[in-house]
């Protein structure tokens, strides 16, 4: 059962993304949307389109705003089925939808949801800056707690002046006025780049790892992700192995690294993941043109029975909503594409029991190694 959008004369049936998950008390809009949404109506219902929709979660400014022909860009390929799944129940056409990766359209005007991270926000607000005019206006939304001095002066410099609105249900509206006098800051430059020291049968190799602006851990090797290359499986020549939620790749780069001959997948619902994966593989291993890059809900996308091994750092929030659906949904996507004697490796916090959740649903599951924090394990698909 959906949720029900009421705002002004607009009524939607609105659902999070997979619609059938069982956390049914969090909806698929919040107070920062229906300021975006509320604005648009009063000031943008006369002028031209198409209007931008910036970090459109799961669809609910593309929907409310139809009228004014959206254009959505954002990092999700989650994103982009929620808003085609809530357009397609309400009976709405088909929207543009435009990677992260993909230049900015072109718009007439634009509003922007707040990104979880600043240096995503300073990537997106550049771009947007390059096709507004002198004097014109970009409108974000957020919640009240992250609008503060230092978020506000990145608006202010990348693109102009800024004031933000009174506080309405905990959140508020910022409004930038574009200045094109005002220089491009020096830092950061995007891509971000750092070394990473990964395992490998000649010694340890040090590479400067490549990251696009909205990938998880960009500026520095998540301390999961640290503990997880020192437990990584010896792979064969010719097995195809899938880096689940690869961020930037750097699982799927040591594996690279023991076996060249290794079948690589690297798939991630962040488009800008999945390219900083590319990038990676690209610039320290050529010579794997067997690699593929994939973004994907979890493994949709992919056959039954088709993967010797798959390794995972799984989520336990989407966005700011903790929740372990999203692992839940990996670890049976990984279920249904390994084949009979497949084994899937994940590394995860300790408190979280994935363990427990393995065994419920491969029948068993093996302790690889733990520390103070972590914990990474084994399950084997027995039929």
């Amino acid at each position: 059962m959906s949720s029900q959008f009421t705002l002004d004369q607009i009524q939607l049936q609105l659902d999070r993304f997979p619609p059938e998950q069982k956390t049914r008390s969090l909806q698929a809009w919040d107070a920062a949307d229906e300021l975006l949404i509320r604005y648009a109506l009063q000031q943008l219902s006369g002028a031209d389109t198409p209007v931008l929709v910036v970090n459109d979660q799961f669809g609910s400014l593309a929907c409310a705003l139809h009228h004014l022909t959206p254009v959505q860009w954002s990092d999700s390929y989650i994103s982009q089925l929620a808003t085609q799944h809530n357009l397609q129940q309400n009976g709405l056409s088909a929207v543009r939808q435009v990677a992260s990766t993909e230049a900015c359209p072109a718009f007439a005007a634009v509003l922007l949801k707040l990104p979880g991270n600043h240096s995503f926000l300073r990537y997106q607000l550049r771009q947007l800056k390059q096709q507004l005019v002198d004097g014109a206006k970009l409108v974000a939304a957020a919640k009240a707690k992250d609008i503060h001095a230092n978020l506000l002066q990145i608006f202010a410099e990348e693109i102009g002046p800024v004031s933000a609105s009174l506080t309405e249900k905990k959140c508020r509206l910022i409004t930038a006025v574009c200045d094109k006098k005002l220089p491009v800051p020096t830092r950061p430059q995007f891509p971000l780049t750092w070394p990473v020291e990964l395992p490998a049968p000649q010694g340890p190799l040090t590479l400067p790892i490549i990251n696009h602006a909205n990938v998880f851990a960009r500026e520095q090797l998540d301390v999961g992700a640290r503990f997880f290359l020192q437990h990584l499986p010896q792979v064969q020549a010719g097995q195809r192995v899938i880096d689940l939620g690869c961020g930037n790749g750097v699982i799927g780069l040591a594996v690279l690294a023991a076996e060249p001959q290794a079948q690589l997948l690297f798939c991630d619902e962040s488009f800008m993941a999945v390219q900083s994966a590319k990038d990676n593989v690209s610039a320290f291993f050529p010579a794997a043109t067997q690699c593929e890059f994939l973004a994907d809900d979890s493994l949709s996308q992919q056959a039954d029975l088709s993967a010797d091994y798959i390794l995972c750092n799984p989520p336990f929030h989407q966005q700011q909503a903790v929740t372990d659906h999203i692992a839940w949904q990996m670890f049976a996507d990984a279920r249904r594409v390994l084949k009979i004697g497949g084994r899937l490796r994940i590394v995860c916090n300790r408190h979280l029991g994935y363990g427990e959740k393995l065994t419920r649903l491969f029948g068993g599951c093996i302790h690889v190694a733990s520390n103070a924090k972590f914990s990474v394990f084994e399950a084997i698909r027995r039929k």
